[in-house]
């Protein structure tokens, strides 16, 4: 394959993971104790890039699977994803009142409802995986997003970030933090994806460290859009291009099936150095 269209691919498997999300989270008729059906279809279905289900999906085709077997594990990282989002925008976390230009939903619904609808999403999470076709396949995708998901990945890398704040000045430190905060869903999401696909256990190692690796890139890259730790801003760019680069090995012999794997690597190396440029990219 010799070009790629990053833009097109994204647009179309976004717009499939979007209308099994809208799916999913049917809008609430009549059964709707305390708002939590309407409160869950605002944190999800208001926007986004999507990129966690979207990296189930490419390592789901990378692994020899298909959309609509990736399905069910992109739904269920991007409902996890949104309840860390519900949760961290509470006032005894990041107390913030804005996301994606919409009041966040403790704003919208009151704090007491948003810690539920969070509860309720992250609960949802593991329902929909159990759709999978393959139901050792889904049982194993549980046992990754419950790891990756909880105190030893994002949960951990939550207290870790409270506990370090916005201007650490160890790059050590600082890429434990992403490495659990960040990369641990973008983890679960390589591994759900290539266990949706069929994968063997060598492939679905390989594609969880592609995830672990891409994410901590990723998080580096937002840093530099949001100036966030600007002690460590040469070296969280050094750091994109190494992560970057052991993401491309990790895909170099999959063949075309694994381009979207590849071409999204990119995409974040140069949404990093574009942010460092000043050229902000979301």
């Amino acid at each position: 394959m010799t070009s790629f269209d990053l833009r097109g691919y994204l647009s179309n498997r976004r717009a499939r993971v979007d209308a099994a999300l809208d799916e999913l989270l049917p809008a609430a008729q009549g059964n709707d104790p305390g708002r939590l059906r309407e409160g869950m279809r605002y944190a999800v279905l208001q926007g986004g890039k999507r990129m966690r289900p979207l990296v189930v999906v490419a390592a789901c085709e990378a692994a020899g699977g298909t959309v609509e077997d990736a399905l069910p594990a992109a739904c269920a990282i991007e409902l996890v994803h949104a309840y860390s989002l519900v949760h961290d925008d509470l006032p005894g976390m990041d107390d913030d009142r804005e996301r994606r230009g919409q009041p966040t939903v403790h704003v919208a619904f009151g704090e007491d409802k948003a810690i539920l609808i969070g509860d309720a999403l992250l609960t949802a999470a593991f329902g929909v995986l159990a759709t999978m076709t393959d139901r050792v396949r889904g049982a194993r995708a549980v046992v990754e997003l419950a790891r990756h998901a909880g105190i030893d990945g994002m949960v951990g890398g939550q207290a870790m970030d409270l506990e370090a704040g916005q201007d650490i000045r160890d790059l050590e430190l600082l890429e434990a933090v992403h490495a659990l905060k960040t990369g641990g869903l973008y983890a679960a999401s390589g591994a759900m994806g290539a266990l949706a696909g069929g994968a063997d256990d060598a492939l679905v190692e390989r594609l969880t460290r592609y995830g672990l690796q891409f994410g901590i890139a990723f998080q580096h890259a937002d840093d530099v859009l949001d100036d966030d730790q600007p002690a460590l801003r040469e070296h969280a760019l050094a750091r994109v291009d190494v992560l970057v680069g052991q993401c491309l090995d990790l895909v170099a012999d999959l063949g075309d099936s694994a381009e979207p794997l590849r071409a999204i690597a990119r995409w974040v190396q140069e949404r990093a150095h574009a942010a460092a440029a000043g050229e902000k990219r979301d």
